[in-house]
């Protein structure tokens, strides 16, 4: 074999198995919202903030979400988190929320939980329940904070734009879809099947062990496209080895 056909081969051999490496590197969590969509006349719906810890020796030890006061929430209730306090923080409105069992003057501004840790490859689930979603809007962001021990905080303010890249550090984000059809019964709220769908994903309430990245199936598709691209290049080394072969044959007759 000669010594350019051994370099072509190495080199293919080496471009596929660093593909495999790079694409079997998971994608990089971030905090979301659960569910991530609901109908904009959903009511009493119930969501979870997925915090994970990003650090590999520090915990996280403080989460604060930020409520929109350009789209009040008027009220929110939250689910008591094992080893975590959390406070509730309300605004007064400069604009009262007119509603038929009178004008709302005040809302939701800010919850915070503290007290608690999210240890290194571990996440949590901060669960509440809103009563009203706001009106007059596609999407509520939620511009969230996360402290860690030794003092670092991890703004997750920036909204994602659509048809642009994803930010570093993308807010959660929990978008209003079109509103469903009323019921007899029931005028101003979503028929039953509506509700159930807007329920379909239940949040998890317990303090969860597993790795953030483990459920990250686009990590996981990257990690099989990488395999296959690392055995095309070894089969195309393979194939350009015997051709260096035939033609050296070729030559010494």
């Amino acid at each position: 074999m000669s010594l350019s056909l051994k370099k072509r081969l190495a080199a293919a051999c080496a471009m596929g198995a660093a593909t495999v490496l790079v694409a079997a590197v998971p994608a990089s969590a971030h905090v979301i919202v659960q569910p991530s969509s609901v109908p904009k006349n959903a009511t009493d719906q119930t969501f979870a903030f997925r915090v994970p810890n990003e650090d590999d020796k520090n915990s996280t030890v403080k989460v604060e979400i930020d409520f929109p006061t350009d789209h009040p929430i008027p009220s929110v209730k939250v689910a008591p988190v094992p080893g975590w306090a959390d406070t509730i923080q309300t605004t007064k409105l400069a604009t009262p929320i007119h509603t038929d069992d009178g004008d709302i003057t005040d809302a939701v501004s800010q919850v915070v939980w503290t007290g608690g840790q999210i240890t290194p490859d571990h996440f949590q689930d901060f669960t509440i329940e809103l009563g009203a979603l706001p009106g007059g809007t596609d999407k509520v962001v939620f511009k969230t904070l996360q402290t860690y021990s030794n003092g670092k905080i991890v703004r997750w303010i920036e909204e994602p734009q659509d048809g642009q890249p994803e930010p570093k550090n993308p807010a959660p984000v929990l978008k209003l879809t079109a509103a469903t059809a009323a019921t007899a019964s029931d005028p101003d709220g979503p028929t039953p099947s509506a509700a159930a769908s807007a329920k379909a994903d239940p949040p998890a309430t317990s303090t969860a062990t597993a790795k953030a990245s483990s459920d990250d199936s686009t990590a996981r598709a990257l990690g099989i496209a990488g395999i296959v691209v690392g055995v095309l290049g070894v089969v195309t080394g393979v194939v350009l080895a015997r051709r260096g072969r035939g033609t050296g044959r070729g030559t010494s007759a």
